[in-house]
């Protein structure tokens, strides 16, 4: 066990602690909550680039819990995949708990919130960081049901609906997903992910194995929403506060979703050509559903939550093509989606602490009222529709070059169009908020407070220069090293073995 390996429960203990001692003390104390929140966020930040800095492609750090040998022992292991996810994750999460100090004035119970949100950045950090099934499994619940929680923050009628219609999805979800697990168990005698891997490079139930794939694919389809499983997205994510629409739709379905489900199939199970196929077409149509969905929305936040189901298609199918540039395109849009949605969500939260509403056929001209909103939202919206040369626009372009270079050109024609839609559909939401001229009703409508503008301008600072990460040097440290670890596909196992 490395020095550096040290690091990695700190991931947990950092949020748990903040959580702790939040519903401790934090309604005794006013600005407690909101200082423990910022300050567990920042030195999550800072852990997470030392992470990043000092990881290698070709290696991996392991933390074995109590001193106990794998397999026996419960591990952590942190990679290049996590490394990146983790930095993605807690920066976000960082701009969020800033965000939320002015905007969750209105709401009581300030240490709850912040309570919850630190739970569900634990369960977060703890599934990217889990070595084993077991552990990923508690971690995941951890977060989703602190994430149950917060979508009924407000305890209004729509959020408890929404909050129950989340929890029993997800439950279902879950419920696939322990199948599973304990399926893999009955196979191998383990649940140590590198164990389980080696185990099952010499098995020969090719049937039992399918099953196995297939109740992870619709669990971990459930909780990324993807297309037919995304019925719970649009009535969760509008109903929560606007800081947990931007942590829901940012980076917690990334986590329990789209990386358990790519650590899983590309590093233990191994990924089979069938499945491959699958992606492919599942991403496929998630993109074009997602986005002809949102175009049919008046609320901007369920207009939003559609475009989510759209964007995370892109990341599917890039995995699904399963070679190395479609899983740099993978990791890249993972980054650009995970800061423009959060923004985008940010900018819906306070259109509606300034107006009162987000209606969008209500809005109209609020440019020159809220000049800070505007710059983020477009910036965001345009990341998002993948124009140049916003973050977007390199994401979906290394998919789409991915696509071409595999053979798949229908893919790869798909792919435009739907970007092409998702233009005209943000050009449309860009016209009915901001352009034009300002009504009567909008003539006292000022910009928001000043730690709400300024983590809008933060993350869209980062949604603009997010191409710069393709800029050799910065690219193999945040990027490459990242999409190596789905790459190197089962010998994940021999690398973590290795270092015991």
């Amino acid at each position: 066990m490395s020095g550096n390996s040290l690091l990695i429960p700190c991931f947990v203990a950092v949020p748990l602690a903040g959580a702790f001692l939040n519903s401790l003390v934090g309604r005794r104390v006013r600005a407690l909550p909101e200082f423990l929140g910022a300050l567990a966020a920042f030195i999550l930040v800072g852990l997470s680039l030392m992470a990043l800095q000092s990881v290698r492609a070709d290696s991996v750090w392991v933390y074995q819990v109590g001193g106990w040998k794998l397999p026996l022992g419960i591990s952590l292991v942190l990679d290049g995949l996590t490394a990146f996810m983790l930095v993605t994750v807690n920066a976000v999460a960082f701009a969020i708990v800033v965000y939320a100090r002015d905007y969750m004035e209105r709401y009581t119970s300030k240490d709850l919130f912040y309570t919850l949100l630190l739970l569900m950045l634990a369960g977060m950090n703890g599934v990217l960081i889990a070595g084993d099934l077991f552990n990923l499994f508690v971690f995941l619940e951890i977060a989703a049901v602190a994430s149950y929680a917060l979508v009924a923050f407000g305890t209004e009628r729509h959020e408890l609906e929404a909050a129950f219609k989340y929890g029993v999805m997800g439950s279902v979800a879950s419920l696939f997903i322990l199948l599973g697990i304990a399926l893999l168990y009955g196979m191998t005698s383990t649940l140590n992910l590198a164990d389980m891997s080696q185990s099952l490079a010499g098995h020969s139930e090719a049937d039992l194995l399918l099953m196995v794939s297939a109740l992870f694919l619709m669990g971990f389809g459930l909780k990324t929403a993807l297309v037919p499983f995304h019925a719970w997205l649009p009535d969760a994510h509008p109903s929560a506060p606007a800081p947990i629409s931007a942590m829901l739709s940012g980076v917690l379905i990334k986590c329990l979703g789209i990386y358990a489900l790519s650590r899983i199939f590309f590093n233990v199970i191994g990924m089979s050509p069938r499945v491959l196929t699958l992606l492919m077409y599942w991403g496929a149509l998630s993109m074009m559903a997602g986005v002809i969905l949102a175009m049919g929305q008046r609320d901007l936040k369920r207009l939003l939550a559609y475009s989510t189901i759209s964007q995370v298609g892109y990341v599917v199918l890039g995995l699904g093509l399963g070679t190395p540039l479609g899983f740099l395109g993978v990791v890249l849009h993972l980054f650009n989606h995970s800061i423009a949605k959060a923004l985008l969500f940010l900018v819906s939260g306070a259109l509606e602490y300034a107006t009162g509403t987000r209606d969008l056929h209500n809005m109209g001209g609020l440019r020159s009222r809220m000049p800070v909103t505007h710059t983020a939202s477009f910036v965001a919206a345009m990341s998002i529709a993948g124009m140049p040369p916003f973050g977007g626009f390199w994401s979906k372009l290394l998919i789409i070059m991915a696509a071409v270079e595999a053979g798949h050109l229908g893919f790869a024609v798909w792919a435009v169009i739907v970007s092409v839609l998702t233009l005209a559909l943000f050009a449309g939401v860009m016209k009915n908020i901001f352009w034009g001229e300002p009504g009567l009703r909008w003539q006292g409508v000022r910009e928001v407070p000043g730690c709400m503008q300024a983590s809008m301008l933060a993350l869209a600072l980062f949604s603009l220069l997010s191409g710069t990460l393709l800029v050799p040097g910065i690219r193999e440290k945040f990027l490459l090293q990242a999409s190596a670890a789905l790459a190197q596909g089962t010998n994940y196992a021999h690398m973590i073995m290795s270092q015991i």
